[in-house]
């Protein structure tokens, strides 16, 4: 019995055994031996915390928060409508500020590198706050969940709601536990939530879930009934404060329409943005996520929840339960949430863990057993730590940025560069990733197409953006809309992680667009006119010959490998294989175990008509790194050329179990191959997904994007192949209707 155990009104627990000489030396002994534990493995947290929030600034929302802090530092002026697009000028868009004008502060004192410092402060701040009054147990599971929090704390606005999250979690944890926390903090830290970050809402979340706590622990009656009418009667004026604090900021109470839009865009959010889809949730994804060298973090956090639950019951904390699997659900809905999950199961999990390892050792009578058990978990767990400490130290091909302070290497800083210098007339089409940077970049004197807030731009964008990149650059499509907004250059994102095989070939061989700037990262092509006549004469680039790739920018082995992979996609994208092959050979000279280099020498098979080495190819890189869902479509493409369909259907539906967004479109794909092999009973089961998982803008788009008309017509072929000729009929009209625009 820890000597400190309080109840929860605050007085020492009545049932505390009276000690005798004969035991105060031993519970001493084990408590020192408990603190020195957790100063060691809350040591390795905090180091690991460090080295993986060290990294360089690489989040494509943080720059249209960026720009903001700028706007606002300029003009002395707070925006309730959009000012930085083309495309949705004007619309309402409401974001809280402080985030964006503490980020310009530090980069006009430090530049991108003291950003990097701020995300890496940051993130040992959140650990700090979750290890406060927290157990060795605690400070174990926060190693595990170090990945987590750093992924959510790198700059950008999240990042402020990750840490106030922690604090606030804590302190409400400790008040449920023991009835006496200072929760005067609360209203004040709300303030700068609030202007912050729209993550605010969690806090309030947090604290309707503690009183949630409190309203059942007194309906359910028993010995804690008073304990919780007590506390709840302490707390509940420090919480109604704190949230009467939310409506400090520049909209007051309207800051809750912007939440309001937000959750109406949710839907198509999780179709599109990578954040907001689901953690998968199969045995494919399992099979690849306990290792003890590269583990899944998140998947390690469900066992530990689940070892958290069963403790929290059988100790009677049906608030620790709760709030544990709550937390859970959360996380794999929105990959957005892991880090909230993860400070959850730090402090929750911790808690309870703590207490059940401390009932568990009564039955070890032997001290010295006891002692060595503890001592050998603890250090197996902090060298774990240090091996993952020094992993996020090693060259990540998959990550968009690498440790150190700076910008990140995906950005197009040497297109915009060329834009700037050569005075681009009119504006400019760019995709949803580098909207941010382009208005940080490029303004206020080039307005972007689409960006991260994706809300003022309304229903249909993403979908809009994806029509256009499919449709030929010459074709009536691009004309319209480069009359509708005046544009005249676009900006094509070139890196390995977003390029589309063969957008760049259509567009280098384009009459109505001629390409001025080419690099291994971005292109910029500008509209065929008479005022764009000078710069295509004087910058015109010939796609077949120009040099990648064009620059490596400093000596790193990162920087090398970027420039090079990036190089190699965008050589085989042009067709010139055999430089795309070399180049992806001086990739692999700096990464030997890289998967992504096997990959690319697939897709340069395939485009030359070698079936058999593709595969081999792909199966190469899958071997290497077989949770990539791009390997598996892209060996399922093999497959289908080669018309082995069992197989094409196995990679398909491997490729979407370990995809974290919905995959409608590949679902299709994957419905139309069983009815290839005769099994229309299963292609109805995948045409329904496909419909349950698309969003309201992919349901009702152009024919060939419409899923509903597409899942329509599959299901009227199965029924037919089933011989309902009459429910085959009505899908067949349903079809039919499914391209009646609606109004």
């Amino acid at each position: 019995m820890d000597l400190n155990d309080r109840s929860q009104t605050g007085t020492a627990v009545d049932r505390t055994p009276v000690l005798s000489a004969s035991t105060i030396g031993p519970v001493s002994d084990a408590r020192r031996l408990e603190r020195k534990l957790f100063t060691l493995l809350a040591v390795v947290a905090l180091i690991y915390a460090f080295i993986s929030g060290l990294r360089t600034v690489s989040d494509p929302d943080f720059f249209w928060q960026l720009a903001t802090g700028r706007w606002v530092a300029q003009h002395h002026h707070v925006f309730a409508t959009d000012v930085f697009s083309y495309t949705a000028f004007g619309q309402p868009w409401i974001y809280p500020i402080g985030s964006g004008l503490i980020f310009y502060a530090t980069y006009l004192i430090g530049g991108y590198a003291l950003l990097s410092w701020l995300g890496a402060v940051t993130c040992v701040g959140t650990v700090v706050a979750l290890l406060r009054r927290n157990s060795a147990v605690g400070a174990a599971i926060a190693i595990v969940a170090v990945p987590l929090i750093a992924r959510r704390t790198t700059p950008r606005a999240e990042m402020f709601t990750v840490i106030l999250f922690a604090v606030f979690l804590s302190l409400l944890w400790e008040n449920y536990r023991t009835g006496h926390a200072r929760l005067w903090p609360l209203p004040l830290l709300m303030v700068a939530w609030v202007n912050f970050h729209l993550g605010f809402v969690s806090g309030l979340g947090l604290m309707a879930a503690f009183v949630g706590l409190d309203v059942l622990q007194i309906l359910r009656g028993g010995e804690r009934r008073r304990e919780a009418g007590q506390r709840l009667r302490r707390t509940l004026p420090w919480l109604g404060a704190t949230a009467l604090a939310t409506i400090l900021n520049p909209w007051g109470w309207n800051v809750y329409a912007a939440l309001i839009r937000q959750n109406r865009a949710m839907a198509e959010h999780t179709n599109w943005i990578a954040e907001w889809g689901k953690m998968p949730f199969s045995w494919s994804a399992l099979l690849h996520a306990f290792s003890i060298t590269h583990p899944e973090t998140f998947y390690v956090l469900l066992v530990i929840v689940a070892a958290g639950v069963v403790a929290a019951l059988l100790q009677g904390e049906i608030g620790g339960a709760i709030l544990l699997v709550g937390s859970t659900y959360e996380g794999i809905q929105h990959l957005r949430t892991e880090a909230l999950t993860a400070c959850v199961v730090v402090v929750v999990g911790g808690s309870v863990l703590a207490a059940a390892f401390r009932s568990v050792t009564v039955w070890i009578s032997s001290v010295r057993i006891r002692t060595v058990l503890a001592v050998a978990a603890s250090l197996t767990i902090a060298g774990l730590g240090f091996y993952w400490c020094a992993d996020s130290l090693r060259l990540n091909e998959t990550a968009l940025s690498s440790f150190g302070g700076g910008l990140g290497w995906w950005f197009p800083e040497r297109a915009t560069e060329f834009i700037r210098q050569a005075n681009v007339p009119g504006e400019i089409f760019n995709t949803y990733n580098e909207g941010g940077y382009l208005t940080w970049a490029l303004g206020p004197k080039y307005r972007d197409y689409i960006d991260g807030r994706a809300i003022p731009f309304g229903p249909g964008a993403f979908l809009r953006q994806a029509e256009l990149l499919q449709s030929p650059p010459d074709s009536a499509e691009w004309q319209t809309e480069a009359d509708r907004y005046n544009i005249h250059a676009i900006i094509l994102p070139l890196n390995r992680f977003e390029s589309e095989l063969g957008y760049l070939k259509h567009f280098c061989n384009s009459t109505a667009w001629r390409p001025v700037y080419l690099d291994e990262i971005s292109a910029v092509f500008v509209r065929n006119t008479p005022e764009t006549a000078d710069l295509i004469r004087r910058s015109q680039v010939n796609c077949a010959t120009a040099a990648l790739p064009a620059a490596v920018r400093d000596g790193s082995s990162a920087a090398s490998f970027n420039a090079w992979a990036n190089a190699a996609i965008v050589l085989a994208d042009l067709g010139r294989n055999l430089e795309a092959l070399s180049a992806a050979g001086k990739a692999e000279e700096i990464l030997p175990q890289s998967s992504f280099v096997p990959w690319l020498r697939g897709n340069v098979d395939y485009a030359m008509g070698n079936q058999y080495d593709a595969e081999r190819e792909y199966r190469n890189a899958i071997a290497v790194n077989p949770g990539i869902p791009l390997f598996w479509f892209s060996l399922a493409t093999v497959y289908k050329h080669q018309d082995r369909i069992p197989q094409t259907i196995a990679a398909q539906r491997k490729a979407i179990e370990l995809s974290t967004m919905p995959k409608p479109y590949e679902l299709l794909k994957l419905a139309r191959l069983y009815l290839d092999v005769k099994q229309p009973k299963e292609a109805l089961e995948v045409f329904d997904e496909a419909v349950r998982v698309a969003s309201p803008d992919l349901r009702s788009g152009g024919g060939e994007h419409n899923v509903q008309f597409q899942a329509d017509q599959g299901r009227a072929a199965a029924w037919r192949a089933l011989g309902n000729a009459k429910k085959a009929a009505e899908f067949d009209q349903k079809a039919v209707q499914d391209l009646v625009p609606h109004s």
